[in-house]
């Protein structure tokens, strides 16, 4: 699994037009799962995610997590994370997992994540063109890959 965290002020995920879910301060989430990932990987992350601590203490230093500071998490969809550019100009996506593979492990990194948090996750919708918008406070941006935790 790969993630793209953003320490955001505020985020929101617009889907055909609606709102589908927004969030105040804390992490926007773009996840996109391979088709080698399992439960392994989603508790891996979803603890790295929540316990990583990237906000600001009272001293202004990174020191504190997202669920130190009551933030909230938008959990976001996205296979683009795993393109593949290095023959060529269009992306190649073979790594990403199919639906069948993507969406149980996707549900589970948002209930795993939700339970860890203490309160619901706002998502996207898996498979739909969504628009996300958001406030990257710092700007903060991590990237994390399960491939890369040992």
């Amino acid at each position: 699994m790969r993630a793209v965290i953003q320490r955001v002020t505020r985020a929101s995920v617009t889907v055909r037009d609606k709102i589908r879910s927004e969030i105040g301060k804390g992490l926007l989430v773009l996840v996109g799962i391979e088709e080698t990932d399992d439960d392994t990987d989603v508790e891996w992350l979803c603890n790295k995610i929540v316990h990583l601590r990237i906000f600001a203490d009272s001293n202004e230093v990174m020191n504190l997590s997202v669920l130190e500071v009551g933030g909230s998490i938008l959990a976001v969809s996205q296979f683009t994370l795993h393109a593949k550019t290095r023959k060529g100009n269009r992306p190649s996506y073979i790594k990403a997992a199919h639906p069948d593979i993507a969406i149980p492990l996707y549900n589970s990194f948002v209930k795993m994540l939700s339970l860890l948090l203490g309160k619901e996750v706002g998502t996207g919708e898996f498979g739909e063109m969504m628009q996300i918008e958001l406030v990257n406070d710092g700007p903060v941006t991590i990237l994390i890959d399960t491939r890369e935790k040992e």
